[in-house]
């Protein structure tokens, strides 16, 4: 067949290593989920008031837990390990707001990573 479709009716996604791509999209949602954490502390120092010890310490063990992930994306369980990690960062909403606002956020790109992951594997 010359379409997108399999003879056995399977849809590819036409990407020439999905599983890599796949891999990728994790590893970069991580990436910049790292990333954003530890910029934001300042800003939530300056913006949102008091930002307690135990709260910048939650930011760093997350952004540290990201980079990790990140490297890990090829093992089935970093999926889930990575699924964990939003609803932790959503927790840490208990120690100021604007985590949970992060928390709400990434928790959505996720989601989105995810069905997108589930759309090429199948």
């Amino acid at each position: 067949m010359t379409g997108p479709e399999q003879p056995d009716g399977v849809r590819r996604s036409g990407l020439r290593n999905p599983d890599k791509a796949v891999r990728g999209l994790g590893a970069g949602t991580m990436s910049l989920e790292a990333l954003v954490l530890l910029l934001a502390i300042q800003p939530i120092r300056v913006v949102g008031g008091d930002l307690s010890g135990a709260a910048i310490g939650a930011i760093v063990a997350l952004a540290v837990a990201c980079v990790v992930l990140a490297g890990m994306m090829r093992r089935p369980w970093a999926w889930h390990a990575g699924t964990v990690l939003q609803g932790l960062l959503l927790l840490s909403g208990l120690l100021h707001w604007s985590l949970f606002a992060l928390g709400v956020m990434f928790a959505l790109v996720w989601a989105y990573a995810l069905h997108v992951r589930r759309v090429i594997l199948g």
